[in-house]
């Protein structure tokens, strides 16, 4: 009873760190319903979270996420029956239970003035310009009742934050919002995109970058959007740059490091639905970023076969997967990792695996192999398998101390290796 106690006062203190935004509020809502229910510990935090002390705040993501993932605030509201601390957050729930049947001739406060100019734009939706200037709302609260056009959206550009510039880059493109000879939009862009600052304080994971870079280049053929773009090529480097900012790198080590990167047919077919990548499209772009930070290394491509990619740290993220990508083959065995670096003597201070680590084929288990290679080439070397899939089957003994398991594509991975490599950790 008292681990389950402590487990319990650690949700209630984590949840509001990670449950930030609406969006991410419905989305937990839908999950909890399929999952589990709402028991009492998930009510407390729920009534918690549509309580926050900042009204205005709370006013803000009731506002631009009104409904998500099947749940609604008025939805919330009712399940988990929260009473109103403050007036203004009496104000604020009456308008999401019932809304504004007529606009109040003033702002009510200060706390509602976006939701007011939100219900005087519904009215009034010839008039966008005003009511995204006077009360800055967002693209989520202007679009779905004002009239948008190229300089409704320059507006909203002109505040976008970083989540939601790298969602609409290819819209703002279609639009001429973004141009080739339009330098001060794209310095903006190139300002907010390429700062570490704006990535960290936006949480914005590299995978999103990658996943924004393939849907831009796309020109709109990627995903549900019918819109159409003809991409702006400085936006395209931009978004390259990007990518490698937002993982966690620091100054070369001057280890050696192989790179194995898996190719086998899996990692072509294999993609991560929550980001619509595929796993050889996310281990190429990780084995290449902390590829990039170092000066001793090699990447190759393992299935049944071990072959040179000819991929290098010039390479381009999006060169680097079409070289990886276009050679999807056969089976994965890691085992030829380590048969080609013994008939090369290759000395690497550390392999390092990026699979879906599906199965394993070959005459024997990569385990094995690594021993033979500490035997014949190098006795220190470590061995770092990266699984970016969820299947519960490792390459790596539990006995060996020199061989570490990562899950999953946290932007702290190559972070994590370097350490290894050095024996930070």
């Amino acid at each position: 009873m008292a681990e389950e106690s402590v487990a319990k006062k650690a949700f209630q203190e984590i949840f509001p760190q990670v449950v930030r935004t609406g969006s991410h509020f419905y989305e937990w809502l839908s999950y909890t319903k399929s999952l589990r229910g709402f028991g009492k510990v998930v009510r407390e935090v729920g009534k918690n979270w549509l309580s926050h002390p900042d009204a205005k705040k709370l006013a803000y993501q009731l506002l631009k996420y009104q409904q998500r993932h099947g749940f609604s605030s008025r939805d919330a509201l009712r399940l988990f029956h929260v009473k109103p601390p403050t007036e203004d957050h009496r104000q604020l729930f009456e308008w999401v239970v019932k809304g504004w049947e007529e606009l109040p001739k003033d702002i009510p406060s200060p706390v509602l003035a976006q939701i007011w100019w939100y219900e005087w734009l519904k009215r009034n939706p010839t008039h966008t310009y005003e009511a995204i200037a006077k009360g800055r709302l967002t693209h989520e609260m202007a679009a779905p009742v004002g009239k948008m056009d190229k300089q409704a959206w320059q507006l909203l550009f002109n505040e976008m934050p970083i989540g939601a510039m790298l969602r609409n880059l290819g819209s703002l493109t279609e639009l001429g919002v973004l141009q080739a000879h339009a330098r001060k939009n794209l310095d903006r862009i190139e300002q907010i995109i390429n700062n570490q600052e704006h990535l960290r304080k936006g949480r914005i994971h590299p995978i999103d970058v990658l996943k924004a870079l393939k849907t831009y280049q796309s020109g709109g053929r990627l995903g549900r959007s019918k819109k159409t773009w003809t991409p702006v090529p400085r936006i395209v480097d931009i978004l390259e740059k990007a990518v490698e900012l937002s993982f966690e790198v620091v100054e070369p080590t001057g280890q050696v490091f192989m790179h194995a990167v898996d190719i086998s047919a899996s990692m072509s077919y294999g993609v991560v639905d929550s980001v619509g990548l595929s796993c050889c499209e996310i281990a190429t772009t990780m084995a290449l970023v902390t590829a990039k930070a170092e000066k001793n290394y090699m990447i190759r491509g393992f299935s049944t076969k071990f072959r040179d990619l000819g991929i290098t740290k010039k390479d381009s993220f999006s060169s680097a997967i079409a070289k990886a990508s276009n050679q999807n083959f056969g089976g994965t065995d890691a085992s030829v990792a380590y048969d080609w670096m013994i008939k090369n003597r290759f000395k690497a201070d550390v392999v390092c695996f990026w699979t879906d680590s599906e199965s394993w084929a070959g005459r024997r288990h990569p385990t094995q192999a690594l021993a033979e290679y500490r035997q014949r080439v190098n006795p220190n070397l470590k061995a770092v398998y990266v699984t970016l899939t969820p299947y519960g089957i490792t390459l790596v003994d539990p006995k060996d101390p020199l061989s570490w398991d990562f899950a999953g594509f946290d932007p702290g991975v190559p972070r994590l290796i370097q350490m290894l490599a050095t024996g930070e950790i």
